[in-house]
């Protein structure tokens, strides 16, 4: 047999990887049973959970425009497409109990576990009545209040962190389950090796959530990763394993529940590896998506939308009808301008609070 060319190997590894929603999807460590959407939620949380979704959008949309407006610094990375990994890890945890962690897509977080959502677009925006009072922006949104200890913009650097925020619970006896975001870039990172032998050797209640949409940055996952299947990242630590959808929020809201019980009544970290699809570039300067995949990809995916498959349910089951869906995009869409209004009429931050807050008492002009 002649040997591939490199593109045509990599399209040959791409046809492995490519997801799926069939019962073979799931690692050999997975206990899941066919989600039964009859059964999964009432009818009013499946509205609330609409309209968080359809807020999250709106918020993330609206991000995107203020980014091209000039009003937010930095770099912005909007959590498009993603929407029901977040809401249904979010809706599996003791609110302000548990403790979440994750790295720079970190805007839905907060907004579901009760953050005050202009304070967050303010962070955003770099203003003095941001979470972090406007010097961490978009990447470093913080909450410890509720549990939510950030966004970090290291690459798999805060994957340690979250071990520790699981080690301190474990030691002071709680009964709090850490789920620590990571894309799938960070999965080849050293330290998150490290992390995991660490989170097995002691037990600790932790869910490392590697959320996989399939591009780090603007480098396919088959480029990026010699084995694609990054669920098995957990295997060589005997660490519970297995890849799941996070495209279909019932799915989603059954897995996390299931594993999230699982690993606090146990005191054991689990790993999932959640294939979603990136809407939105990597981050807000991303205008070139076809540098890296084709509009056709993108348009294969859409069909996939998240949101679109919890409209069919709630139009199946008769919950909310066409009308009133699109009153609660509108209304969600006025109230994201509302907040978009109140954070870029607030101030900035004072010039010296420059040197608040940080682990030195020594200000350039004076010295110490």
């Amino acid at each position: 047999m002649s040997e591939l060319g490199p593109d045509e190997a990599a399209r040959q590894k791409r046809k492995q990887i490519v997801w799926q929603l069939s019962g073979d999807h799931r690692g050999i460590n997975a206990v899941a049973k066919q989600a039964n959407i009859e059964q999964l939620e009432n009818p009013r949380d499946l509205e609330k959970f609409f309209r968080d979704m359809v807020f999250i959008r709106k918020f993330e949309e609206k991000c995107n425009v203020a980014y091209r407006l000039g009003k937010i610094g930095g770099y912005m990375h909007t959590y498009i497409g993603m929407e029901a990994t977040a809401i249904g890890w979010n809706a599996a945890l003791r609110p302000n109990w548990d403790y979440v962690i994750t790295a720079y897509r970190d805007h839905p977080q907060p907004l579901l576990m009760g953050s005050d959502p202009i304070a967050v677009m303010a962070e955003i925006m770099g203003r003095s009545g941001g979470l972090s009072r406007g010097k961490g922006g978009s990447m470093h949104v913080y909450d410890i209040e509720r549990g939510f200890f950030g966004g970090w913009g290291i690459v798999g650097g805060h994957t340690p962190l979250g071990g520790g925020l699981a080690f301190a619970a474990k030691y002071r006896k709680e009964d709090r389950v850490t789920l620590c975001y990571l894309g799938d870039g960070a999965a080849n990172a050293g330290v998150f090796f490290e992390t995991l032998n660490m989170a097995a050797l002691w037990d600790l209640p932790v869910i490392f959530i590697i959320e996989n949409n399939e591009f780090a940055m603007g480098t396919r996952l088959e480029y990026h990763a010699a084995d694609t299947e990054l669920w098995k990242r957990g295997a060589p630590f005997n660490i519970k394993s297995e890849r799941l959808d996070g495209m279909d929020l019932l799915t989603v809201l059954q897995d996390a529940k299931r594993i999230v019980d699982y690993v606090r009544t146990e005191q054991k970290p689990y790993l999932v590896e959640v294939m979603n699809y990136r809407f939105s570039g990597h981050g807000a300067a991303d205008n070139d998506r076809q540098l890296y995949r084709t509009k056709e990809e993108e348009e294969a995916n859409y069909k996939r939308d998240p949101l679109l498959r919890l409209k069919a349910v709630l139009r199946e089951r008769n919950i909310l009808s066409d009308e009133t869906m699109e009153a609660i995009e509108e209304e969600a869409e006025n109230r994201v301008e509302d907040i978009y209004e109140t954070a870029d009429a607030s101030p900035f931050p004072e010039p010296h609070e420059v040197y608040m807050n940080v682990y030195t008492d020594m200000e350039p002009e004076v010295g110490h």
